[in-house]
Protein backbone atom coordinates (compact mmCIF):
# COMPACT_ATOMS: atom_id res chain seq x y z
CA UNK A 1 0.00 0.00 0.00
CA UNK A 2 0.89 3.20 -0.36
CA UNK A 3 2.10 5.83 2.02
CA UNK A 4 -0.70 7.50 2.68
CA UNK A 5 -3.16 5.14 2.08
CA UNK A 6 -5.98 5.02 -0.27
CA UNK A 7 -8.26 7.84 -0.46
CA UNK A 8 -12.14 7.58 0.05
CA UNK A 9 -12.24 8.59 -4.09
CA UNK A 10 -10.13 5.62 -4.69
CA UNK A 11 -11.96 3.29 -2.74
CA UNK A 12 -15.57 4.02 -3.99
CA UNK A 13 -14.22 3.69 -7.89
CA UNK A 14 -12.96 0.31 -6.70
CA UNK A 15 -15.91 -0.85 -5.32
CA UNK A 16 -17.70 0.48 -8.60
CA UNK A 17 -15.62 -0.91 -10.65
CA UNK A 18 -16.59 -4.38 -9.11
CA UNK A 19 -19.82 -3.95 -9.68
CA UNK A 20 -20.59 -2.71 -13.07
CA UNK A 21 -17.02 -3.34 -15.13
CA UNK A 22 -17.10 -7.36 -15.63
CA UNK A 23 -21.07 -6.75 -16.37
CA UNK A 24 -20.10 -4.40 -18.83
CA UNK A 25 -17.30 -5.53 -20.78
CA UNK A 26 -19.08 -9.15 -20.95
CA UNK A 27 -22.10 -7.84 -22.23
CA UNK A 28 -20.70 -4.76 -24.64
CA UNK A 29 -17.60 -5.99 -25.80
CA UNK A 30 -16.86 -9.06 -28.14
CA UNK A 31 -14.01 -10.78 -26.18
CA UNK A 32 -12.13 -13.90 -27.71
CA UNK A 33 -9.02 -15.32 -26.81
CA UNK A 34 -6.74 -17.80 -28.15
CA UNK A 35 -4.05 -19.98 -25.96
CA UNK A 36 -0.79 -21.59 -27.07
CA UNK A 37 -1.64 -23.69 -23.89
CA UNK A 38 -4.58 -23.59 -22.21
CA UNK A 39 -3.39 -24.78 -18.95
CA UNK A 40 -1.68 -21.85 -18.10
CA UNK A 41 -4.95 -19.61 -17.99
CA UNK A 42 -6.40 -19.12 -14.80
CA UNK A 43 -9.59 -18.68 -15.79
CA UNK A 44 -9.72 -22.48 -17.58
CA UNK A 45 -10.87 -25.30 -15.70
CA UNK A 46 -7.45 -26.97 -17.45
CA UNK A 47 -5.40 -24.92 -15.37
CA UNK A 48 -2.17 -26.38 -13.94
CA UNK A 49 0.30 -24.59 -12.89
CA UNK A 50 0.99 -20.94 -11.30
CA UNK A 51 3.14 -18.82 -13.98
CA UNK A 52 3.98 -15.04 -13.92
CA UNK A 53 2.10 -13.31 -16.96
CA UNK A 54 3.84 -10.33 -18.30
CA UNK A 55 1.73 -8.06 -20.63
CA UNK A 56 2.40 -4.03 -21.53
CA UNK A 57 0.86 -1.33 -19.00
CA UNK A 58 -1.82 -0.31 -21.78
CA UNK A 59 -3.99 -3.10 -21.56
CA UNK A 60 -4.32 -3.32 -17.91
CA UNK A 61 -7.88 -2.57 -17.68
CA UNK A 62 -8.59 -5.87 -20.17
CA UNK A 63 -7.30 -8.28 -17.28
CA UNK A 64 -8.68 -6.90 -14.33
CA UNK A 65 -11.75 -6.90 -15.99
CA UNK A 66 -11.75 -10.36 -16.94
CA UNK A 67 -9.53 -12.00 -15.09
CA UNK A 68 -11.39 -11.22 -11.52
CA UNK A 69 -11.80 -13.86 -8.75
CA UNK A 70 -8.99 -16.02 -9.91
CA UNK A 71 -5.94 -16.86 -8.41
CA UNK A 72 -3.88 -14.20 -9.77
CA UNK A 73 -1.67 -11.82 -7.44
CA UNK A 74 -0.96 -8.55 -9.39
CA UNK A 75 1.91 -6.54 -9.05
CA UNK A 76 1.16 -2.85 -8.84
CA UNK A 77 4.07 0.06 -8.29
CA UNK A 78 4.19 1.87 -4.72
CA UNK A 79 3.61 5.18 -7.90
CA UNK A 80 0.77 7.37 -7.02
CA UNK A 81 -1.76 6.41 -9.63
CA UNK A 82 -0.69 2.74 -8.70
CA UNK A 83 -3.43 2.72 -5.89
CA UNK A 84 -6.49 3.33 -8.46
CA UNK A 85 -5.26 -0.10 -10.08
CA UNK A 86 -5.00 -1.22 -6.66
CA UNK A 87 -8.30 -0.31 -5.63
CA UNK A 88 -9.55 -1.73 -8.91
CA UNK A 89 -7.51 -5.14 -8.44
CA UNK A 90 -8.49 -5.85 -4.85
CA UNK A 91 -12.51 -4.85 -5.50
CA UNK A 92 -12.44 -8.08 -8.32
CA UNK A 93 -11.06 -10.30 -6.21
CA UNK A 94 -6.91 -10.16 -6.90
CA UNK A 95 -4.66 -10.56 -5.05
CA UNK A 96 -2.48 -7.52 -4.97
CA UNK A 97 1.06 -7.31 -3.78
CA UNK A 98 2.77 -3.38 -4.21
CA UNK A 99 5.81 -2.51 -5.33
CA UNK A 100 8.97 -3.09 -7.86
CA UNK A 101 10.06 -6.25 -9.28
CA UNK A 102 13.39 -4.62 -9.67
CA UNK A 103 14.16 -4.40 -6.04
CA UNK A 104 15.93 -8.07 -5.09
CA UNK A 105 15.37 -8.03 -1.41
CA UNK A 106 12.66 -5.89 -1.35
CA UNK A 107 9.21 -6.71 0.58
CA UNK A 108 7.49 -7.27 -2.77
CA UNK A 109 9.70 -10.26 -3.80
CA UNK A 110 8.81 -11.82 -0.41
CA UNK A 111 5.49 -11.37 -0.90
CA UNK A 112 5.47 -12.52 -4.45
CA UNK A 113 7.66 -15.54 -2.90
CA UNK A 114 4.86 -16.51 -0.48
CA UNK A 115 1.83 -15.57 -3.37
CA UNK A 116 3.65 -18.00 -6.12
CA UNK A 117 2.58 -20.58 -3.53
CA UNK A 118 -1.13 -20.36 -4.17
CA UNK A 119 -1.23 -18.11 -7.44
CA UNK A 120 0.22 -17.12 -10.26
CA UNK A 121 1.49 -13.83 -10.74
CA UNK A 122 0.44 -10.37 -13.20
CA UNK A 123 3.25 -7.79 -14.09
CA UNK A 124 3.32 -5.08 -16.74
CA UNK A 125 7.25 -5.12 -17.14
CA UNK A 126 7.05 -1.38 -19.19
CA UNK A 127 5.59 0.26 -15.60
CA UNK A 128 4.45 2.46 -13.86
CA UNK A 129 6.46 4.97 -15.21
CA UNK A 130 7.64 3.29 -19.02
CA UNK A 131 9.23 3.44 -21.99
CA UNK A 132 6.35 2.30 -23.38
CA UNK A 133 6.35 -1.64 -24.55
CA UNK A 134 10.44 -2.03 -23.71
CA UNK A 135 10.46 -4.90 -20.81
CA UNK A 136 12.56 -4.26 -17.43
CA UNK A 137 14.66 -7.01 -16.50
CA UNK A 138 12.89 -7.98 -13.17
CA UNK A 139 10.21 -10.64 -14.48
CA UNK A 140 13.43 -12.24 -15.87
CA UNK A 141 14.95 -12.41 -12.91
CA UNK A 142 11.94 -13.06 -10.78
CA UNK A 143 10.99 -16.19 -13.22
CA UNK A 144 14.50 -17.37 -12.27
CA UNK A 145 14.53 -16.66 -8.36
CA UNK A 146 10.58 -18.86 -7.86
CA UNK A 147 11.46 -21.00 -10.68
CA UNK A 148 8.09 -19.97 -12.63
CA UNK A 149 7.88 -19.97 -16.49
CA UNK A 150 6.89 -16.59 -17.69
CA UNK A 151 3.54 -16.33 -19.76
CA UNK A 152 3.90 -13.80 -22.67
CA UNK A 153 0.58 -12.13 -23.27
CA UNK A 154 -0.60 -10.14 -26.42
CA UNK A 155 -3.94 -7.82 -26.14
CA UNK A 156 -5.54 -5.88 -28.46
CA UNK A 157 -8.42 -3.64 -28.82
CA UNK A 158 -10.79 -2.69 -32.25
CA UNK A 159 -10.20 1.31 -32.39
CA UNK A 160 -9.47 1.67 -28.68
CA UNK A 161 -10.19 5.07 -26.74
CA UNK A 162 -6.28 6.22 -25.75
CA UNK A 163 -5.29 8.23 -23.05
CA UNK A 164 -2.60 11.24 -23.17
CA UNK A 165 -0.77 9.43 -21.10
CA UNK A 166 2.84 7.69 -21.32
CA UNK A 167 1.71 4.09 -22.13
CA UNK A 168 -1.10 5.74 -24.32
CA UNK A 169 -3.93 3.72 -21.75
CA UNK A 170 -6.25 1.70 -24.13
CA UNK A 171 -9.93 1.67 -22.97
CA UNK A 172 -12.06 -0.46 -25.30
CA UNK A 173 -15.26 1.31 -27.31
CA UNK A 174 -18.73 -0.51 -26.55
CA UNK A 175 -19.72 -2.80 -29.19
CA UNK A 176 -16.05 -3.18 -30.16
CA UNK A 177 -13.62 -6.19 -30.58
CA UNK A 178 -11.10 -6.77 -27.62
CA UNK A 179 -8.65 -10.15 -28.16
CA UNK A 180 -6.13 -11.79 -26.00
CA UNK A 181 -3.10 -14.87 -26.69
CA UNK A 182 -1.43 -16.24 -24.59
CA UNK A 183 1.80 -17.26 -25.52
CA UNK A 184 4.14 -20.28 -24.31
CA UNK A 185 6.10 -21.27 -21.68
CA UNK A 186 9.27 -19.76 -20.84
CA UNK A 187 11.44 -21.54 -18.35
CA UNK A 188 14.99 -19.86 -16.86
CA UNK A 189 16.93 -21.48 -14.92
CA UNK A 190 18.62 -19.97 -11.79
CA UNK A 191 22.33 -20.33 -13.13
CA UNK A 192 21.23 -18.47 -16.40
CA UNK A 193 24.01 -15.80 -16.65
CA UNK A 194 23.34 -11.93 -16.63
CA UNK A 195 24.47 -11.95 -20.42
CA UNK A 196 22.17 -14.68 -21.43
CA UNK A 197 19.34 -13.19 -19.09
CA UNK A 198 19.67 -9.97 -21.20
CA UNK A 199 19.35 -11.79 -24.39
CA UNK A 200 16.10 -13.75 -22.95
CA UNK A 201 14.41 -10.20 -21.79
CA UNK A 202 14.84 -8.90 -25.62
CA UNK A 203 13.20 -11.97 -26.79
CA UNK A 204 10.89 -11.83 -24.33
CA UNK A 205 9.96 -8.11 -25.22
CA UNK A 206 9.68 -8.97 -28.84
CA UNK A 207 7.45 -11.90 -28.47
CA UNK A 208 4.99 -9.75 -26.43
CA UNK A 209 5.44 -7.24 -28.81
CA UNK A 210 4.56 -9.94 -31.63
CA UNK A 211 1.56 -11.01 -30.03
CA UNK A 212 0.25 -8.01 -29.31
CA UNK A 213 0.87 -7.23 -32.87
CA UNK A 214 -1.37 -10.49 -33.86
CA UNK A 215 -4.42 -9.78 -31.01
CA UNK A 216 -4.24 -6.23 -32.62
CA UNK A 217 -4.38 -6.88 -36.31
CA UNK A 218 -7.13 -10.19 -34.96
CA UNK A 219 -9.48 -7.38 -33.35
CA UNK A 220 -9.30 -4.95 -36.18
CA UNK A 221 -9.99 -7.59 -38.91
CA UNK A 222 -12.33 -9.71 -39.96
CA UNK A 223 -10.17 -13.06 -39.73
CA UNK A 224 -10.00 -15.83 -37.24
CA UNK A 225 -7.04 -17.77 -35.85
CA UNK A 226 -7.28 -21.57 -34.60
CA UNK A 227 -7.86 -22.51 -31.27
CA UNK A 228 -9.77 -19.18 -30.83
CA UNK A 229 -12.98 -19.32 -28.09
CA UNK A 230 -15.10 -16.79 -26.68
CA UNK A 231 -13.82 -16.12 -23.33
CA UNK A 232 -15.67 -18.40 -20.34
CA UNK A 233 -14.53 -17.73 -16.79
CA UNK A 234 -14.81 -20.75 -14.62
CA UNK A 235 -15.26 -19.58 -10.95
CA UNK A 236 -12.54 -19.96 -8.87
CA UNK A 237 -11.50 -18.20 -5.16
CA UNK A 238 -8.04 -16.62 -5.58
CA UNK A 239 -5.66 -18.96 -4.03
CA UNK A 240 -5.70 -22.47 -5.27
CA UNK A 241 -3.01 -24.59 -3.68
CA UNK A 242 -1.76 -27.98 -6.40
CA UNK A 243 -1.35 -31.13 -4.79
CA UNK A 244 -0.81 -33.41 -7.82
CA UNK A 245 1.97 -33.98 -10.20
CA UNK A 246 1.39 -31.21 -13.51
CA UNK A 247 1.40 -32.50 -16.87
CA UNK A 248 2.88 -30.08 -19.08
CA UNK A 249 0.98 -30.05 -22.78
CA UNK A 250 2.36 -29.46 -25.81
CA UNK A 251 2.48 -25.40 -27.18
CA UNK A 252 -0.34 -25.21 -30.11
CA UNK A 253 1.09 -23.09 -32.66
CA UNK A 254 -1.60 -19.90 -33.89
CA UNK A 255 -2.34 -19.95 -37.45
CA UNK A 256 -4.23 -17.12 -38.75
CA UNK A 257 -7.08 -18.56 -41.30
CA UNK A 258 -8.28 -16.47 -44.08
CA UNK A 259 -12.12 -15.89 -44.11
CA UNK A 260 -14.35 -14.18 -46.13
CA UNK A 261 -15.26 -10.48 -45.96
CA UNK A 262 -18.44 -10.01 -44.05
Amino acid sequence: MSEQGPTIAQKFVGKLSALFVPALLNGLIDFRIAHYDRSVDPARPEYDEHVIFVFWHEYISLVLGHWGHVPLSVLVSQHRDGEWVSQIAESMGLNVVRGSSTRGGSGAIRQLKKNAKFSSIAISPDGPTGPRREMAMGPIYMAALLKMPIVPVGLGMERPKRLNTWDQFALPRPFSRCRAIFGPKIYIDRRTSKDEMEHIRGNVQNLINGLCFKAEDWATKSHSITGEQPFKRARRRNQLIFDVSKTDLEPTPLKIAKTSAA
